[in-house]
């Protein structure tokens, strides 16, 4: 069967990308990831109605007037699950640049320089590793005082570690090798060579980390917010909305569809964080196949 000139182009363009990205399941989380972020910028252009605004019929049901029904105020549960986005998803990822930024610093001082630096940051490490993550946010968070920003700072404190712990593997690995033992005899600084040989070494691991970073941080915010240390009313946040869901369990779509918003955020990050992880490293992900056929 002949393709036409535009088919022929367009299969042309997808077999330039690599394998990894031609999966259907890279396809789906890169969609759907996509989808959130056009969100993100268009809530205002897409939002039906004010998501504070109490001036609908309350606990409608969904259907054509509203297509996800609306609140115990007569909130339009669709405008509030948009504007949700603009909260959750910014958050989540300035989350991960400030643990990616806080425990790459640290980890990569502590990998290079190493002796009472690797141990004052290891042991900092190891004393964050020993509460349960979770736990531990919601002490910080109700310390510091129920707010969206010291729900973000409780998260980086149980976050940079993660981070921290990989870099400082990643740059022992490094430290030895040739080239850079090459351009420290050449003058470099230390500085010089953790920036300049070593860096992009370790960047795309920590990049997969980060991507599958921000599933995981839009779920401990969403918690926050569930357990009332986060977003306060009126702010329309996914995890409290799903906590006003919860005192309504009659009126499912409440919850179910900011629930429903975690859920596929999460998902999308974590297809693209396993996709990325196999297009930086094929070597890894060929071993991991070649296992599973071998188990199978």
């Amino acid at each position: 069967m002949k393709r036409s000139p535009e088919g022929r182009a367009k299969f042309s363009l997808l077999r330039r990308l690599p394998p990894a990205w031609r999966r259907p399941l890279a396809v789906t989380g890169g969609l759907v990831a996509v989808f959130w972020l056009v969100i993100v910028v268009a809530a205002p252009l897409l939002a039906p109605h004010d998501p504070l605004a109490q001036d609908l019929p309350r606990l409608a049901a969904p259907g054509a007037g509203h297509w996800f029904g609306t609140d115990e105020l007569g909130r339009d549960v669709l405008s509030r699950v948009l504007y949700g986005a603009r909260v959750s998803i910014p958050l989540a990822l300035l989350l991960v640049a400030m643990s990616l930024l806080v425990g790459g610093v640290l980890g990569a001082c502590a990998g290079f320089f190493g002796r009472w630096v690797d141990e004052t940051v290891m042991r900092i490490a190891d004393l964050v590793f020993a509460f349960p993550t979770v736990i531990l946010a919601m002490v910080v968070a109700a310390a510091l005082g129920a707010s969206l920003q010291n729900a973000v700072l409780a998260v980086l404190v149980v976050s940079w570690p993660s981070y921290a712990r990989v870099t400082r593997g990643l740059v022992m690995g490094l430290r030895n090798r040739e080239f850079v033992l090459s351009g420290r005899l050449l003058g470099f600084s230390a500085w010089r060579s953790l920036r300049v040989d070593i860096l992009p070494n370790v960047l795309g691991p920590l990049l997969v980390l980060a991507t599958l970073d921000i599933g995981t941080a839009t779920l401990l915010l969403s918690g926050l917010s569930f357990l009332g240390l986060g977003a306060k009313p009126p702010t329309a946040e996914w995890g409290a909305m799903v906590a006003d869901g919860t005192q309504q369990f009659d009126k499912w779509w409440i919850g179910v569809f900011p629930g429903l918003a975690i859920l596929t955020v999460v998902l999308a990050f974590n297809f693209l964080g396993d996709t990325l992880r196999d297009a930086l490293d094929p070597g890894t992900a060929r071993t991991i196949g070649a296992e599973k056929e071998r188990v199978g």
